[in-house]
């Protein structure tokens, strides 16, 4: 059985860099987009995928929703030796200028969620690391992409986030809402792993709308669009890195 008992994979099973993203179907998307792929894991949320883009090796795996499920795949990422971690997922704008389809490369999280607080104080710095930060942001002007590059905050509550939570975060000038990144930020820090984010807004909370409010697809038109656009970036910054 393997060591590592929830992504299932034994050191020496997955590289060092690692791209990961919520939903184990884009796992499968990200693939496409590589030279050549094959599943080495998978188990619950978690689907595992070795890959080359470029001539670099690299492992893809889901987190599945939320920082609970993506602090486990941190933890098991680095036990058996990846070394850095850049998310590759979709966000709810914050600001009116973030529009769907549009990326957003985060440069911290704010803790709305409970699981890094289990770690360590609140007050501590959920932040990439600058390499990784900045890998995301040259690949992206490199591919002719604008992006936000700012502040985002990680919730836990995705049916609870109030008016009154978006008004606060629209005016702290947070850039938009996922549900991850504040934990693989900080565990990332915790462990000596570097880490990165980039998400492709599906919706606008200040403008009252979410994932799937006008569409019987999870995602509008052109945020599916631009992920594909979101993932030749994080595999351009994976070539750089």
């Amino acid at each position: 059985m393997a060591n590592q008992p929830h992504l299932l994979v034994d050191e020496g099973d997955v590289h060092e860099i690692a791209l990961i993203p919520g939903n184990p179907d884009r796992v499968d998307r990200i693939a496409d987009h590589c030279d050549e792929s094959e599943l080495v894991a998978e188990n619950r949320e978690y689907r595992v995928v070795n890959a080359t883009y470029d001539g670099v090796d690299l492992t893809i795996c889901s987190t599945g929703i939320g920082c609970p499920s993506a602090a486990i795949a941190i933890e098991e990422l680095h036990n058996v030796g990846v070394e850095t971690v850049i998310r590759v997922g979709t966000c709810g704008g914050l600001q009116t200028d973030v529009e769907i389809g549009d990326m957003v490369v985060a440069t911290g999280s704010a803790k709305e969620e409970g699981t890094s607080k289990r770690y360590e104080s609140e007050t501590y710095p959920a932040v990439p690391d600058y390499d990784t930060l900045t890998a995301l942001v040259d690949s992206a002007e490199a591919n002719g992409e604008q992006v936000h590059v700012g502040p985002i905050v990680s919730d836990d509550a995705f049916y609870n986030e109030s008016d009154e939570y978006v008004a606060d975060w629209e005016e702290a000038g947070l850039l938009a809402i996922e549900m991850e990144a504040s934990a693989v930020f900080s565990l990332a820090r915790r462990r000596g792993m570097n880490a990165g984010a980039i998400c492709t807004a599906d919706g606008n909370l200040v403008a009252g709308t979410q994932k799937g409010a006008d569409s019987e697809e999870e995602l509008p038109e052109k945020a599916r669009n631009n992920v594909g656009r979101a993932i030749d970036i994080a595999l351009d910054a994976v070539a750089s890195l």
